[in-house]
């Protein structure tokens, strides 16, 4: 047997770098930091409201190197080159192989046989014939083609290396790109255990694990993992891949490069514009086509299809309504229940209730105040004020946080009558966020117990944990002395319930229904530092100011990227990274989000980089969308991108809430919701046992062979045309390196 290569993570050096690439990333951030759209760095469309008389120097110059094209011999052997491989590809049958039907041929060792025809659905296809790419020249089409591909290999080893999902179908066509096979036995994914079976009790401490004696210690900002007290002295860490800031900042400034290079954003325009029409034209065709699908199937409708919430807060799970009932029910059953303690004084709930000078009984659901509205519009900190009830922070502290007097019970309470109406609904779960705030390292044993003293568990609830990106309150009110401590109190307890579960039972038992991490707060915050190579350690970042959102991003990742290799390692269920990411700010952000994230919380600035959009739309980069939330701080509901990233196939999600809004605003289609939830069911946190349970038994092959109808109700039309597009994306890279090196 081939003993296992151990994992660990390549490490470059910035002198390896091109200097171009370097100083095109400084300057796509300096533009960032700046808060402006320098015209270089974001140059034509990346700002609809780009100067006319720009756009058509623009155009001119475009021109101009196509005529230039046309003389030259070297791009004309090129130009037919590329047209043989296209109609090659493009003249094979799709009945006898449809896996190949869009792309290059040169895929063939790498896809499996054709399964049954019957699977396969026959649909009206748009194809479109002719040059390979028309309206740009062959110089800037393989320039356009190896940055994407680079960028795809990226997010490729981060995400291995992170026990994060990549799409089957790119990871096919990398490996052709690499002529390498493909082999489903090396694929890498989340190790998420299913819930417990009926009769199992959630919260049993038998069987848990023994310790392994291993040393922990905090390394730049990384938990470093020892064998031993000698091999902690000796500084040979337990092999395990472990990130460095600087291979980071290498791999982040060929992406960041990318978004500021002209043809690749040219490109990259033109692909989602066609995207786009492909779409509307495939809906014209094909329409009624896929209604008839749905409706020959027995049963399933959108009403009894999976679903999961993957973007809510747990304190904000209950509707207003809820909310204002179980705070009136507590009232009248409990008002000399001590629920506060203020210095030495203990405060009932009578008491609080006197001291905010209002009577229960009077309190309505607009007296109670905890929607947000037109008032909350690009301001974040009247959002987050709508967590406080009536506006008063006591009512906060007693009913929605899990450490408080009361030991969270209100809290408890509330979050599983919200899992019982799901329960009871069957068909729809959620993900609710609780948050770790890296105060001090009691935080995760404080939550651990909560959530089984209380019992919280439900079969229809994963939890995510939310970590706010607010060092710099912490080190103003001297809580703690540099952001490694701050990572330290985040991170080391959990590194400790993996090594010694005996002696961390509570956070051992908890940590089996945490699915992933969370980064939030106020995107648009601005920060005065540039995040580099050069940028100071964690141990280092003592001043009161805030790191940027990547120097987050980038600790976050890493430990849980070491985290995850350990608790493989011993057999434990491993954590996605899933930050909220382009609902404001830089568009720096996405890059950083591209590299590390599983998958991301909202992504409305993707429509202002051809770039990232169209990167994120080949790896199929998923994103869970709220344009109910958005609505209420950043983005008028009508204007909200969310329509035109599932039209052009990009995998999305939004809010149960939203269904009805989706449904009457952009007048979305059956079809669309189902390919709606679909998507819901495999971005989220649910294991693969659930997940075949829910959606199909084959979920995880691509198109209409991975699709189960009478789970889904997902035409197999839709799936069949959402796999071939991609592939034939896809193909346009691969053909561009292959034919270059052929």
């Amino acid at each position: 047997v081939k003993p296992k290569m151990p994992r660990l993570f390549p490490k470059m050096s910035m002198s390896e770098v091109d200097e171009k690439v370097r100083l095109i990333a400084e300057k796509v951030y300096a533009s960032a930091l700046k808060e402006e759209d320098t015209k270089d760095a974001m140059a034509l469309f990346t700002v609809p409201e780009d100067c006319p008389i720009g756009l058509h120097e623009d155009r001119e110059r475009a021109l101009q190197k196509e005529l230039a094209e046309q003389h030259s011999q070297e791009s004309a052997k090129k130009k037919k080159n590329f047209m043989l491989k296209r109609s090659h590809s493009m003249s094979l049958s799709v009945s006898t192989d449809w896996a190949l039907s869009l792309v290059s041929p040169l895929l063939s060792p790498t896809i499996p046989e054709p399964c049954q025809p019957e699977i396969f659905p026959d649909f009206q296809r748009v194809t479109i014939s002719g040059d390979y790419c028309a309206g740009i020249t062959v110089e800037d089409y393989e320039q356009a083609a190896k940055s994407l591909l680079t960028a795809l290999f990226i997010r490729e080893k981060y995400s291995r290396l992170a026990y994060h999902r990549f799409p089957r179908t790119t990871a096919k066509f990398l490996h052709n790109a690499r002529d390498e096979e493909w082999r489903e036995e090396d694929e890498i994914l989340p190790d998420i255990w299913p819930y417990p079976h009926e009769g199992e009790d959630p919260y049993s401490m038998e069987g848990i694990p023994e310790d392994l004696n291993y040393m922990l210690q905090m390394k730049d900002g990384i938990v470093h993992v020892y064998d031993n007290a000698e091999a902690l002295k000796q500084e040979q860490p337990h092999s395990l891949p472990y990130p460095d800031l600087e291979t980071f900042a290498i791999d982040l400034s060929h992406v960041l490069a990318m978004i500021a290079d002209g043809p690749t954003k040219t490109y990259c325009h033109r692909r989602l514009n066609f995207l786009a029409s492909k779409f509307y034209l495939h809906e014209m065709l094909n329409e009624m086509a896929e209604l008839k699908e749905l409706k020959s199937v027995p049963h399933r409708d959108f009403y009894n299809v999976r679903k999961v919430d993957t973007h809510i807060h747990a304190a904000a799970c209950m509707n207003q309504k809820h909310l204002l009932k179980f705070i009136k029910t507590t009232y009248q059953t409990e008002a000399d229940r001590v629920v506060l303690e203020k210095g030495c004084q203990k405060i009932t709930l009578k008491e609080v209730f006197n001291n905010l000078n209002m009577d229960p009984y009077d309190l309505t659901v607009d007296s109670l105040d905890v929607h947000a509205g037109r008032q909350t519009f690009h301001r974040f900190d009247k959002f987050n004020s709508k967590y406080n009830p009536v506006g008063a922070s006591e009512l906060r502290e007693i009913y929605l946080k899990s450490d408080n007097y009361i030991k969270g019970e209100y809290f408890a309470r509330l979050v599983k009558e919200v899992a019982a109406e799901l329960e009871e609904s069957k068909y729809q779960h959620a993900e609710p966020r609780l948050s770790i705030y890296g105060r001090s390292t009691s935080e995760w044993e404080s939550l651990a117990t909560w959530f089984i003293q209380h019992k919280v568990h439900s079969p229809n609830m994963r939890w995510m944990i939310q970590v706010p990106r607010i060092y710099d309150i912490f080190r103003s009110k001297k809580l703690v002395p540099h952001f490694a401590k701050m990572l330290e109190n985040i991170f080391l307890p959990l590194f400790e319930a993996t090594v010694n579960p005996q002696k961390h039972k509570a956070i051992h038992i908890f940590l089996k229904y945490v699915t992933g991490f969370d980064s939030v707060d106020d995107e648009s915050k601005h920060s005065d530092h540039m995040f580099s190579y050069k940028s100071p350690k964690p141990e280092s970042w003592t001043t009161d100011d805030n790191p940027p959102y990547t120097y987050y991003l980038f600790y976050m990742y890493a430990n849980i990227m070491v985290l995850n290799n350990l608790r493989k390692e011993r057999g434990l269920n491993t954590f996605q990274f899933r930050p909220h990411c382009g609902e404001a700010g830089s568009i720096t952000h996405l890059v950083s989000a591209f590299l590390t994230a599983d998958n991301i919380s909202h992504g409305l600035n993707l429509k202002k980089s051809p770039v990232l959009q169209y990167l994120y739309y080949l790896a199929q980069v998923p994103i869970a969308m709220s344009p109910l939330s958005n609505n209420s701080l950043f983005l008028q509901y009508s204007k909200n991108p969310l329509r035109e990233f599932l039209h052009k196939g990009q995998s999305h999600w939004n809010e149960n809430e939203s269904y009805d809004c989706l449904f009457f605003t952009f007048s979305q289609i059956t079809c669309d919701l189902c390919e709606i939830a679909r998507n819901s069911v495999l971005q989220s946190g649910l294991s693969h046992q659930e997940k075949k349970h829910f959606i199909g038994s084959n979920y995880l092959q691509d198109g209409p062979e991975g699709n189960d109808i009478r789970r889904t109700n997902v035409a197999q039309i839709r799936m069949a045309y959402r796999h071939e597009t991609l592939c034939n994306e896809l193909s346009f890279l691969v053909d561009a390196v292959k034919t270059e090196s052929g």
